[in-house]
């Protein structure tokens, strides 16, 4: 049941985020403005995931990974299908920005 919540969510089996930054990853943050301007990852980019469709010109080289985060990681999964069905192909789902944030930093 927990693995078939974690496919749901697109966390699946674990990413080495911290070497995804090393080689170039870019981090979005789909969190609200207001979130993001709360506390954030040193480097993110915030494009909230209401936004994210509209604003994939912001995302140039769609095979430079990709991994997404928000508060808990529920945003995070969307925005990584929103990205896939897209074209990019390497994107994760990184979950929430402060977890993520304590495995890369």
């Amino acid at each position: 049941m927990l693995q078939a919540i974690k496919q749901l969510l697109g966390i699946g089996p674990k990413a080495d985020f911290k070497e995804l930054v090393k080689q170039g990853a870019i981090i979005v943050d789909v969190r609200t403005k207001g979130e993001y301007s709360s506390g954030a990852i040193k480097g993110s980019i915030n494009i909230p995931l209401d936004q994210l469709s509209s604003n994939l010109g912001k995302l140039k080289d769609k095979n430079t990974p990709v991994i997404t985060c928000c508060a808990s990681g529920m945003r995070s999964a969307s925005a990584k299908s929103i990205l896939k069905s897209n074209g990019y192909s390497q994107v994760y789902n990184g979950g929430g920005w402060y977890g993520l944030n304590r495995i890369i930093n």
